[in-house]
């Protein structure tokens, strides 16, 4: 199966957004099996797995090896199916319309900072360092609202921590990836654009909700 979906270009930028569009065309239909299949706190529990996932797939790039496409399809399926719950509660405090709105804009910001890290050549090498440690300290942040009530002034500028961070992260992956990978890295390649598109859609969620007065 995976021989199928590899060709001789499947290093190429080119490829690796058609894989990354069907990477989210498999989470958009495990947001449908969540929708009508998976019980909410079953879903929600599934985060754990997601977490595991994205351990293992670090480890193993560590160590030198790769990660498969059905590992990536995997991954992507599941985290759909969490996505269920976030989306039904956002909908929920502020409206369908703010959330389909939110996903639009998603979809703008990665498209144009893709255009523009693709078109410009320019080396963004430069942003990893502070993109490591604003994510570490969105991390944090997450942790510290297990625990506390993070709402208001504070609540916001997390929202928009969490955009800049992520919009950043688009910048330097697709400044790295343009010229094209190893076509076994692809797989890896993909899961961490997808990663930063969900984290995107999810800080640009907060920060909507945030501004129209409702409440995480």
């Amino acid at each position: 199966m995976e021989n199928v979906l590899v060709n001789r270009n499947a290093g190429s930028f080119g490829n690796i957004l058609q894989v990354l569009a069907l990477s989210l065309l498999v989470s958009f239909g495990g947001t449908l099996i969540g929708a009508f299949f998976i019980p909410p706190a079953f879903a929600s529990m599934l985060g754990i797995v997601e977490l595991i996932m994205i351990i293992a797939a670090v480890v193993i790039r560590i160590r030198g090896k790769f990660i498969g496409y059905g590992f990536l399809y995997a991954f992507t399926g599941i985290s759909g199916i969490t996505l269920y719950p976030i989306i039904m509660y956002y909908g929920a405090q502020m409206g369908a319309n703010l959330v389909s709105a939110s996903f639009l804009a998603t979809a703008g910001i990665f498209a144009a900072l893709s255009f523009y890290a693709y078109r410009s050549a320019r080396d963004f090498s430069y942003l990893l360092g502070f993109l490591f440690a604003g994510t570490i300290g969105l991390i944090i942040m997450g942790l510290a609202a297990l625990f506390i009530d993070i709402g208001g002034t504070l609540n916001l500028v997390w929202a928009v921590g969490g955009i800049l961070i992520f919009s950043g992260w688009i910048l330097y992956d697709v400044s790295q990836y343009r010229n094209g990978v190893d076509e076994r890295e692809v797989p890896f390649v993909v899961l961490n654009l997808y990663l930063d598109i969900v984290n995107l859609f999810l800080y640009i969620l907060r920060f909507v909700a945030a501004i129209t007065g409702s409440r995480d």
